[in-house]
């Protein structure tokens, strides 16, 4: 288990380090005995105390070190005068008395040091102020000059378990949901911690310059990341506390601390001290510098102040007051180790050096504060010896004996603040106030360090440090402060490079290079800047660019040129010059994006980086981003995007946007449209042409319904182009209008039309603002003005004026039409049109139309409208198809009417026949045969036609019927039997097919019978179960009577052809000829379909065309002929309408799977299109004639005709979208060309179309799509496959079926690797050990075989014991050794002699081997045993069938004499007991 463990997220700081790195375990193992001699105060009393230990109090020692210190001094200044006099040796001479002073007080070589990274050691504890939130890691400012960085998994130890349980959710195998509560979710850093945050941490690894990557930061994108790499540090509690004791934890003293847990009034912290836990009240919490809206995540730091100390002590009250925090002073500790960096303590100057201070803290340790942390200036004239201070603990000198600590004294960090630069007025962020890359003019050097740099004064008190690397371009090895161009008090230009944000000053940089460049930041450089680079790299993804000093770009390849480069490296080469301009700037990620396209960096348009840029109107340049179907994506600056609809794409119609678009292509587009709350830029490419301006002209001058008068300019096949007089605006008129109008046909008015003639009263019908025309019409001869949507007043409206509106939506009662603002329309489907069918009754969301008022509601402040022709031209006379029904007066029982289905009920339908009357169909007047899956057959809003049976004025209620035949028809006559005789012909229907036949319902009866399947061919040799699956339910078929038993009520029918004759079918088609002329030329009823005889006279029936009608004539003409082709037409012409459809194939895969299409006799019924077509020319008795005899053919090809193309099978799928034939047939049709991912996203898509309810449909296609992955795929796509199936179908057949398909795929050794899969996954299962037997036994591997019986009796449960030990047994019969399936038989009815279903099957398997002997003494066997005379007779009969098959005469005549012997003697049995 140990050695198979998972590495833990916090091992990240282990990792393997360059040589020179030192880390935290090493620092443990080689400082384990010095860190004995750490001077530690205890309360035992020693005679003489090491390490500067005392029993003295803190404000007694105090006391005695202030008296002896001005003794000191006494002593000094006394004795100066002899000293004086003496020879000063050689190292004496050139030191200062301030030197002299200090010997007095420190031991010799006791100086103050600033903190390099030599000096920082693994387990120091050091003060940091965050500069930056990275994903994984923190990087922080740390003293002198430093940075450091913080891996997430240093930051506690909580958070580093929420990132284990993560990390082992997402590597946990199983299916289970992952159910972690909120509490467990990881927070981002950037939630814990932000710049300028105070830190304590712990030092755990030092790393060598130029050391490989260890840290988990990723690619170095500045100065401040790379810097950090070299310094790890730790923020966990357990290590910056360690070394607190439990006695220290007294009010102020402050400490880091985690969040371990959420209770119920609060957080129990975890303090990293052992036996203490710190807890913060929600209460408390709100106080914190946090959101106070949300609860703190389990492992968030914080830094907390101790608030008391429980009576038990082991708990902790604690506050997170920045205040509190901030001034809490620490006074004594018990122990040095108890001093954590960013404490404030009190301390005691003892010395004053030029380069800082030397203190005393606590009262027993030394400390030490350099320059960068005092107020700026000279430190002697500040601070005084004696003078006491509070100062910030920053981090303690490791290693030194006795313990010293580094401090400051600095504003910003004794009160735990960012630094800001003062001014007059405000005081501005150090950040803000002199952003990276300012120049400076005048910065002046106040003090030297020779080996490090300058500090220079930039003015109202704030500093910056120039390194020694940074003083100029060439080396520098040394500084002076008394010569050279950087002396004291000399004034220089400089420019920010960065902060030090701890120390509180400025980074800066002398050298002319630097002051040169344009660029010092990727946060400088402005999007859509034109640059000169220098291409430094070109690789397989990119180009990347130098643009200035450290600031470099990339450029994708589609952005190389405004073409394609197929050979970009001949183009840029390493050093040349390149041209571009900025695309993206992304300051968090340190990248810019380049472009090099001419035409982008050649462009003067306008450029747009942001949203509030896109304005309506402008034009300018973008890029194509993405292609689809129906519109472009197109890409500005700074990842910017636009939606290009497709009809903004161009001018003409494009059949395919991909071939005329091509990613990254640039194109000049205008902004059409601005969605602020979306954030969505619609634009047009075809508006920002040169010449669109000139093409588009205002319309505003003209609304609809105006009466205008134009010039005709142009005469097209269709439509005249129209320039309106004096607004000249174009507009399109309908040849077929104007003759209509003329009254003449359209020939003789295109050849009297000339350009230039006057048109007058024009009717405006439409508007189209985009492409600047508009839609007129002849104003009818009776018609008045419309009334203009300004002058609409509820108030004025009458019934009958005819109004103007615009399609918002449709609900359950119509349109609703906008006519106003304050006034809508409703408009119901029944007074959309006087033609339910050949009209729009749903009129299409934001179309635009004129209307009638029928009635006026002032209180809903809506209209009742309609858009009938005989509404609004009440003069013309047209016919109505679909008359107003408004009230149950008119209507009469057997009147055909139509109407939209309103709802589908569970008792039948609604169909709504006017305004307020809506009529019922009841289930049973639906069909005239009966229909399972009646509800599939309805949707809502279609149109239905129906006969009238019905009405009830007082109810208003009225019933439909959609059945044909007479209203009287439950009362006619039903045939009997005996109205039946043999050799009589009749017409039935199918009711159910069997294996050994078909049941056949004689039509007009409830009389049915058995066809057998040896009754269907007169072909002996023929397969009759092909046959049989010819047939489905309910198709209808001519049988003839063979027997009729009345006693047993039975009927055999016949089918064979040879017992009909061709007159039969002929008189039944006259019978159906008949029966449609006593019906007359009625259609039939149930939904109304389309047909191709409506298409021929639509366009002649509409005196004027609204908008959407009348756009394009030659478009329009299109669509109509493809409208006309029905996709269900060929199928509804193998029934007549109202019959219920033939059920499709069902798919059986009993026999093995093949991908190979079956015979043309086994394929689903198909159509041929080009047979439907109808002479228009013909009258209607030759029409329906031929149509007939069509429709006669077309159900004799489809019957043979298998699909062909695409488009068969997506009809037939439309008919029967569960049928799994069908789709395993199209699946095969594409494998047949080759098409294999065709063929699995026609799979995909079976799946998620065939209903939840078919799984064995289901199944059928998954069993289709692993035989495909099998054979075309890759052992990867057939194990997803595989695993898939067994997910969404029970997962043992699905094994079992895998099993088979690679035994069928002569893949043996696959399949016996699946079947020990599938026995190891269901060993509980008889039928998966039988099977597995089964394989290797087919395979020859007997012993195998046979070794499977035993294991798999110790894996079953006793129940199926007998059952697997015969089904073995059998196996052994058909494949093995049948001398070892008698055994095991024999075995099984000597231990159950009772079990006669064994006994049948042992004999079943004996008369298989044809030894008519061994079965004898079998049946006599089993005959000696005590049964039931039931049973006796079934095994007596049996061996009589037996004997017929293998015996003789002898042997049946035995049998029987046998019998009559068993029978006697149980007969004398059961006397004998009686008596």
């Amino acid at each position: 288990m140990a050695a198979g463990k998972k590495r833990v997220l916090d091992e990240a700081s282990s990792n393997p380090k360059a040589k020179k790195t030192k880390t935290e375990e090493q620092s443990k193992k080689s400082k384990d005995k010095p860190a004995q001699s750490v001077s530690t105060l205890v309360a035992d009393e020693v005679d003489f105390p090491r390490g500067g230990g005392t029993t003295l109090t803190p404000l007694e020692v105090k006391t005695l070190r202030a008296e002896a210190a001005k003794e000191a001094d006494k002593e000094l200044f006394a004795s100066s005068n002899t000293r004086s006099t003496k020879k000063k040796r050689k190292s004496d001479v050139h030191r200062p008395s301030t030197s002299a002073a200090k010997d007095g007080e420190k031991k010799a070589g006791f100086r103050i040091e600033h903190l390099n990274y030599k000096r920082v050691v693994v387990g120091m504890k050091i003060l940091g102020q965050v500069v930056a939130v990275e994903p994984l890691a923190l990087i922080v400012s740390l003293p002198n000059q430093l940075y450091g960085h913080i891996p997430i998994t240093q930051v506690s130890t909580q958070l580093t378990h929420v990132l284990e349980s993560i990390e082992d959710a997402e590597m946990d195998s199983s299916d289970e949901e992952d159910s972690e509560g909120s509490q467990s979710r990881v927070p981002d850093l950037s939630e814990i911690f932000h710049p300028g945050q105070y830190v304590r941490a712990m030092v755990t690894a030092v790393h060598a310059s130029g050391a490989r990557d260890v840290t988990g930061l990723g690619r170095a994108r500045d100065e401040v990341q790379k810097a950090s790499r070299r310094v790890e540090m730790s923020l966990i509690p357990e290590k910056v506390n360690e070394g607190v004791a439990k006695t220290d934890l007294r009010t102020g003293f402050t400490l880091s601390a985690a969040v371990k847990s959420v209770e119920d009034h609060g957080y129990i912290l975890d303090l990293g001290i052992p036996d203490v836990s710190g807890f913060l009240s929600f209460k408390d919490a709100q106080k914190g510098p946090f959101k106070s809206d949300k609860k703190l995540h389990v492992g968030r730091l914080l830094d907390v102040a101790v608030s008391k100390m429980s009576g038990n002590g082991r708990t902790c009250t604690v506050s997170v007051d920045t205040k509190s925090v901030a001034s809490a002073l620490l006074t004594e500790v018990s122990s040095v180790t108890s001093i954590v960096p960013g404490s404030l303590v009190q301390c005691l100057v003892t010395a004053v050096q030029p380069d800082g201070l030397i203190l005393q803290v606590l009262g027993y340790f030394d400390g030490t504060i350099d320059q960068f942390h005092l107020v700026s200036g000279d430190p002697e004239t500040h601070y005084k010896v004696g003078q006491k201070v509070n100062a910030r603990v920053l981090y303690d000198i490791n290693p030194s004996t006795p313990p010293r600590f580094a401090l400051s004294l600095a504003d910003h960090v004794v009160k735990f603040t960012t630094r800001s630069a003062k001014s007059d007025e405000t005081d501005t962020d150090l950040r803000e106030a002199y952003p990276v890359g300012t120049l400076l003019e005048a910065v002046k050097v106040t003090r030297v360090e020779s080996e490090r740099g300058l500090i220079v004064e930039l003015g109202a008190g704030v500093e910056g440090f120039v390194h020694i690397s940074q003083v100029s371009d060439e080396h520098v090895p040394t500084l002076s402060s008394s010569s050279g161009a950087w002396k004291l008090g000399t004034v220089h230009r400089a420019r920010v490079t960065g902060y030090y944000p701890l120390d509180g000053i400025l980074q800066l940089s002398l050298r002319p290079s630097v002051l040169a460049q344009k660029f010092l930041q990727v946060a400088d450089v402005q999007v859509g800047e034109i640059i000169k680079g220098t291409v430094k790299k070109l690789t397989d993804s990119a180009l990347f660019v130098s643009i200035s000093g450290n600031v470099d770009g990339v450029i994708w390849p589609n952005h190389y040129a405004d073409i394609t480069l197929k050979h970009p490296q001949k183009r840029f080469k390493p050093g040349g010059s390149i041209k571009c301009r900025v695309l993206v700037v992304d300051p968090d990620r340190k990248r810019i994006v380049l472009t090099a396209k001419k035409t982008l960096v050649e462009s003067n348009l306008p450029i747009i980086s942001q949203f509030s840029d896109a304005q309506v109107g402008l034009v300018t340049h973008a890029v194509v981003f993405k292609v689809s179907e129906k519109s472009l994506q197109v890409e500005f600056y700074n990842n910017l995007k636009a939606f290009v609809p497709a009809r903004e794409a161009s001018e003409t119609a494009l059949t395919s946007l991909s071939s005329s678009f091509s990613v990254g292509k640039p194109m000049q587009v205008r902004i059409i449209a601005v969605d602020p709350e979306t954030s969505r830029i619609t634009a047009s490419i075809r508006q920002a042409s040169a010449n669109f301006k000139s093409a588009i002209t205002d319309i505003s001058g003209v609304d609809i319904g105006d009466i205008v008068e134009g010039v005709i300019s142009d005469i097209h096949k269709d439509k005249a182009i129209v320039t309106l007089q004096p607004t000249q605006i174009t507009a399109l008129l309908s040849l077929n209008n104007l003759a209509n109008r003329r009254e003449v046909s359209v020939a003789q008015l295109r050849s009297s039309l000339k350009t230039g003639d006057k048109l007058q009263d024009l009717l405006v019908t439409s508007r189209n603002p985009e492409k600047g025309f508009v839609l007129v019409a002849t104003k009818p001869k009776e018609k008045e003005q419309l009334v203009h949507k300004t002058q609409l007043s509820i108030d004025t409206v009458q019934p009958g004026q005819l109004v103007g509106g615009r399609v918002l939506r449709h609900n359950r009662h119509g349109a609703l039409i906008k006519l106003t603002n304050s006034i809508t329309g409703l408009l119901h489907p029944t007074d959309a049109c006087d033609d339910y069918e050949n009209s729009k009754p749903f009129p299409a969301v934001d179309s635009v139309l004129k209307a009638t008022v029928l009635s006026v509601d002032k209180e809903k402040r809506q209209l009742t409208l309609s858009t009938r022709m005989s509404r609004l031209f009440p003069g013309q006379d047209k016919p109505i198809v679909d008359p107003e029904i408004s009230s149950l007066e008119g209507l009469k029982v057997g009147q055909t009417v139509r109407g939209f289905i309103k709802s589908v009920a569970e008792h039948g339908l609604f169909v709504t026949l006017g305004r307020d009357i809506d009529a019922r169909v009841q289930i049973r007047e639906l069909f005239d045969d009966y229909v399972k899956d009646w509800k599939s057959r309805f949707s809502g809003n279609q149109l239905v036609k129906g006969r009238i049976l019905s009405v009830n004025p007082e109810k208003k209620q009225i019933e439909l019927s959609f059945r044909s035949g007479d209203l009287k028809r439950d009362n006619r006559s039903q045939l009997t039997l005996s109205d039946l005789s043999e050799g009589q012909k009749v017409d039935g229907r199918v009711k159910r097919v069997e294996d050994y036949g078909i049941f056949i319902e004689v039509e007009g009866s409830k009389i049915s019978g058995l066809c057998h399947k040896s009754e269907l061919s007169d072909n002996k040799d023929a397969d009759v179960t092909l046959a049989l699956r010819s047939f489905r339910e309910g198709d209808k078929v001519k049988a003839v009577i063979l027997s009729i038993d009345t006693e047993k009520r039975r009927i055999s029918f016949g089918l064979k052809p040879s017992y009909f004759e061709e007159q039969d079918f002929e008189k039944e088609e006259s019978d159906e000829g008949d029966d449609e002329a006593l019906r007359g030329s009625s259609p039939a009823f149930g939904v109304v379909e389309d047909s191709d005889d409506d298409e021929d006279g639509a366009e002649n029936d509409g005196e004027e065309e609204s908008g959407d009608e009348v756009e394009a004539g030659e478009e329009s003409s299109e669509e109509s002929d493809d409208e006309g082709m029905d996709v269900d037409f060929t199928l509804d012409l193998q029934r007549p309408s109202g019959a219920p459809s033939a059920p499709a194939d069902t798919l059986r895969l009993d026999g093995g799977f093949q991908w190979s299409a079956p015979d043309p006799a086994e394929d689903v019924d198909m159509g041929s299109e080009e047979d439907s077509e109808v002479d228009g020319q013909q009258d209607s008795k030759k029409k329906k004639k031929k149509r007939k005899e069509i429709e006669q053919d077309l159900t004799a090809d489809m019957h043979t005709k298998a699909p062909e193309s695409n488009a068969d099978f997506e009809r037939l799928l439309l008919g029967s979208p569960n049928s799994s034939y069908l789709w395993v047939q199209y699946m095969s049709f594409q494998l047949q060309i080759s098409e294999i991912d065709k063929a699995r996203e026609i799979a995909k898509r079976a799946l998620k179309t065939i209903s939840f309810r078919e799984e064995q449909e289901k199944l059928n296609v998954w069993i289709a799509l692993l035989n495909l992955e099998n054979v075309y795929g890759t052992d990867d796509s057939l194990e997803a496959a595989f695993k898939d199936a067994a997910r969404h179908n029970d997962s043992k057949t699905i094994h079992l079926r895998m099993a088979e398909i690679f035994e069928q795929s002569d893949k043996p050794e696959k399949a016996e690797e699946q079947y020990k899969r599938t026995c190891k996954k269901f060993s509980q299962s008889s039928k998966v050990w039988t099977l597995f037997g089964e394989h290797y036994l087919k395979r020859g591997m007997l012993e195998e075989a046979r070794k499977l019986l035993p294991r798999s009796l110790q894996s079953l449960e006793k129940r199926k014991h007998l059952k697997t030990i015969c089904k073995f047994a059998q196996l052994e019969y058909k494949f093995g050794d049948p001398e070892r399936g008698k055994t095991i038989f024999e075995g099984i009815v000597d231990s159950h002699p009772k079990r006669w279903d064994m006994w049948s099957i042992y004999m079943d398997m004996e008369a298989g081997q044809g030894d008519i002997m061994n079965l004898r003494n079998l049946f006599n066997r089993v005959l000696a045993l005590k049964m039931t005379s039931h049973k006796a007779k079934s095994f007596f009969k049996k061996w009589l069938e037996s004997e017929r098959r293998l015996g003789d005469e002898e042997g049946q005549e035995a049998v029987k004499t046998k019998a009559i012997e068993w029978t006697q003697r149980a007969a004398g049995i059961s006397e004998s007991s009686d008596s």
